[in-house]
């Protein structure tokens, strides 16, 4: 396993994350795995080297974050041997305030996933999606509170436009505030409409892009296999949103040939595609199977040839962004 910096950070993370939606509450979604059946994947992916897993405080109602924080307890014999992210947004109770980016439900939701994850501090706490709701002005003030009083040791955000970003980025600067290290966006091989603006915005300034959905929902995992897919697959209405773009088929052929042609599994190709692109540090995996982690794993070392990943990339058409 490689390790590199976050962004322009000095903090290192391994070049797979581990996402731990997929371990907490089943009866939150039938595909999660509770923490007896998710506990051996996690050791997997430490066992090979993943020092980096990312979770939020909305995954399983909050379930996601006490098996997160149990599980590697147990796996770790330090706190500092790896790298923990969470993220806040979402409600998870039913208060008026339990969602959104106000300084009252940062410093609440914080304190809350600390106390969840049993941790004094998370390394990288994130902003799952922009609040039209709250002035940007509050929310970086309040995140950089949270920086300030060690609960949080750098900043990330999740999935909104280049200009949003920005724009957060410049209220923060000009008030001395902590900035953003990275952005957690959707990018991968059926889906590359951050290249538009996301992806150089982050590469011309130095932040780490952690990508979610890196198979797209497990379509790229599955190209060029009679595998209907998973228990997910079968429940998630978003992958409808999310894909079905005019040049998939094409893409999902060219995965499948260029697997077949290096004799290994279509996952690590197209994960392969996504670590070769200008600013992704970490793609974040999920897994539910053991190949699911060995498949990921081994992308982290499969170096595709400039050929190879031109190949890949050429049927892509443009598409309308969903988030």
């Amino acid at each position: 396993m490689d390790y590199v910096r976050l962004g322009g950070t000095g903090m290192r993370v391994s070049r797979i994350c581990l996402g731990m939606m997929s371990y907490g509450d089943p009866s939150w979604q039938e595909w999660v795995l509770d923490e007896e059946r998710g506990e051996p994947l996690v050791r997997r992916a430490a066992d090979a080297g993943v020092t980096f897993f990312d979770t939020a405080d909305v995954y399983s109602s909050g379930v996601s974050e006490e098996v997160t924080g149990r599980v590697l307890r147990k796996i770790f014999p330090n706190r500092e041997d790896y790298v923990l992210a969470t993220k806040v947004f979402f409600p998870v109770g039913k208060a008026i305030n339990d969602s959104g980016l106000s300084r009252k439900h940062i410093h609440a939701a914080i304190d809350a996933s600390l106390r969840r994850l049993g941790t004094d501090y998370v390394d990288l706490y994130q902003i799952h999606r922009w609040d039209d709701h709250t002035p940007i002005e509050e929310t970086m003030e309040a995140l950089h509170d949270v920086v300030r009083a060690g609960k949080v040791r750098y900043l990330g955000a999740s999935t909104m436009y280049a200009w949003q970003f920005a724009k957060a980025q410049h209220v923060a600067e000009v008030n001395g505030w902590t900035r953003f290290v990275s952005m957690q966006n959707h990018y991968n091989l059926l889906y590359r409409e951050e290249e538009r603006e996301m992806v150089p915005l982050c590469v011309d300034q130095g932040v780490g892009m952690i990508p979610w959905s890196p198979l797209a929902r497990g379509l790229l995992a599955r190209a060029g296999s009679a595998d209907q897919g998973t228990t997910r697959a079968g429940s998630d209405w978003r992958i409808e949103n999310l894909y079905g773009g005019p040049s998939d088929a094409a893409v999902l052929e060219r995965v499948a040939e260029t697997a077949a042609e290096r004799g290994v599994a279509p996952a690590r190709v197209a994960l392969a595609w996504l670590l070769a692109q200008p600013g992704v540090t970490a793609p974040i995996i999920g897994a539910t199977k053991d190949r699911h982690v060995d498949d990921a794993v081994a992308a982290a070392s499969l170096s595709l040839t400039d050929k190879e990943l031109a190949y890949l990339a050429e049927p892509y058409q443009t598409r309308p962004i969903a988030h």
